[in-house]
C-alpha cells in the first residue's frame, strides 16, 4: 500500500526548507550541468568497504565563518595600514597565524584514519538500516569531531552522526539508511567531514562502499490468517483442508509422548501467557498435509501488497514453528522450518 502524504498544514519546516532549496536549485542553469559533473566525478572513485583518507582524498575549504574570519581580517590589515596602527598589525597577523595553524590542525584529524563497513544486515523495508563503520586511527594523539553521513541531495539535509576517535584506537559509528523499495541495494555514498579545532575550515572526503544491503518486503500489518493446507502429493494445486490442525501437526501433549515430539515455540508462548499447555507434534496428521504460500492465495490484486501478505505469512509460520513452503514464480522453495528456511522466504521474496 503506498502512503498518504500528510497534509500541507502539518508540513515540518524542515521539509518546506527543504523544499524551498530545492526550488531555488533548479532556477539555477548551472545545476544540470554541476549534477553532471558531480555524477561524472562520483564514477570515478573506486569501490571498497575499506578507505584510508590521505592527501588524495581530503578536501579543505573554507566555512562561512572562515570567509567572515577572512574578510574581519582584510578590514583590519587595510585599517591598519591607514591609521599606522601598530596593535592592529598585531591583533591581524595574530588571528592570521591562528586561523593558518587551524587549517593545518583540521586538515590533519581527518587526514590518517581508515574508515571500515560491516556488512550490513538484511532488514524489512520501512525501517531504517543501521550501517556500522569502524574510524581507526594510529597517531598518538587523538581525533576530535569526526562526523559521518549518508551523502544526500540539495533538498535532503544530513543527519551526522559525530564521534571522537582515541589515540591508537578506533571509534564505533552507526549511520542509518532507509531505501525506498526492497530489493538489493548498493550502500550509498558516506561523506566524513570535521571542523575541529576552530569551525574555520571544512575538511571533507566522500566515501563509496561496494557492500550492498538486502531490503525484505514489508510484512501485511496486521497479518491475515494462514492459509488452508494441501494434501501430500497435490502438486501445483491448492486443494483446502479442514483447518490449521492438518498442516499444523500438532496435538495436545500426551503423558509418555518423546521430547523431542514438543514443540517448544508454543510451549514457551504459552508459558509467556501464563498456561502450562504443551503439545506435541502428530506425525500422522503432519504425513496428510502440508502448507505452501502462494500469491495465488494472497488474493489482492496489487503485487506488492501479495508479497506483503506472503511476508506476514511467513513471518506467522516461523513464530508458530510450522513447516512451509514457498512458491513464487520461477521458485519453488520446499516445506521446511527453522530461521535458515526463514531467511531463505524472506530473500525470494525481496528478489521475486
Amino acid at each position: 500500500m503506498t502512503p498518504t502524504a500528510p497534509p500541507a498544514s502539518h508540513t515540518s519546516p524542515a521539509t518546506s526548507a527543504g523544499r524551498l532549496r530545492a526550488a531555488v536549485a533548479s532556477l539555477n542553469p548551472l545545476t544540470p550541468v554541476r549534477k553532471r559533473f558531480e555524477n561524472w566525478w562520483m564514477a570515478r572513485r573506486p569501490l571498497s568497504d575499506t578507505l584510508t583518507l590521505t592527501q588524495r582524498n581530503v578536501y579543505i575549504l573554507p566555512t562561512g565563518s572562515g570567509w567572515m574570519l577572512a574578510l574581519t581580517l582584510l578590514i583590519l590589515l587595510v585599517a591598519s595600514i591607514n591609521y599606522q596602527l601598530n596593535l592592529g598589525y598585531l591583533l591581524t597577523f595574530l588571528l592570521a597565524g591562528s586561523a593558518v595553524a587551524g587549517m593545518h590542525i583540521c586538515h590533519a584529524t581527518l587526514r590518517g584514519i581508515t574508515l571500515h563497513l560491516k556488512a550490513p544486515e538484511p532488514h524489512f523495508m520501512g525501517t531504517s538500516a543501521t550501517l556500522e563503520v569502524q574510524v581507526s586511527s594510529e597517531r598518538k594523539t587523538p581525533r576530535y569531531g569526526i562526523g559521518l553521513a549518508v551523502r544526500g541531495t540539495a533538498d535532503e539535509p544530513l543527519h551526522w552522526t559525530w564521534t571522537d576517535v582515541p589515540a591508537q584506537g578506533q571509534a564505533s559509528v552507526q549511520v542509518a539508511f532507509a531505501p525506498a523499495r526492497r530489493g538489493l541495494h548498493r550502500i550509498p555514498t558516506l561523506t566524513a567531514e570535521t571542523r575541529f579545532p576552530l569551525g574555520t575550515f571544512r575538511v571533507w572526503t566522500y566515501w563509496r562502499p561496494a557492500s550492498q544491503v538486502l531490503v525484505y518486503p514489508a510484512p501485511e500489518i496486521p497479518g491475515p490468517p494462514l492459509p488452508p493446507g494441501e494434501p501430500r502429493g497435490a502438486g501445483t494445486g491448492n486443494a483446502p483442508s479442514q483447518g490449521i490442525g492438518e498442516f499444523d501437526g500438532v496435538r495436545a501433549y500426551r503423558r509418555g509422548d518423546p521430547l523431542k515430539l514438543v514443540v517448544w515455540k508454543k510451549a514457551a508462548k504459552s508459558l509467556g501467557t501464563g498456561t502450562d499447555d504443551l503439545v506435541s507434534r502428530d506425525s500422522q496428521q503432519a504425513q496428510r498435509h502440508e502448507l505452501w504460500l502462494d500469491p495465488v492465495l494472497a488474493s489482492l490484486p496489487d503485487p506488492e501488497a501479495r508479497v506483503s501478505r506472503l511476508t506476514a505469512w511467513v513471518l506467522q509460520a516461523d513464530r508458530l514453528g510450522l513447516d512451509y513452503g514457498l512458491r513464487l514464480p520461477g521458485v519453488e522453495i520446499s516445506p521446511d522450518n527453522g530461521a535458515a528456511h526463514r531467511r531463505r522466504c524472506l530473500e525470494a521474496l525481496a528478489l521475486c
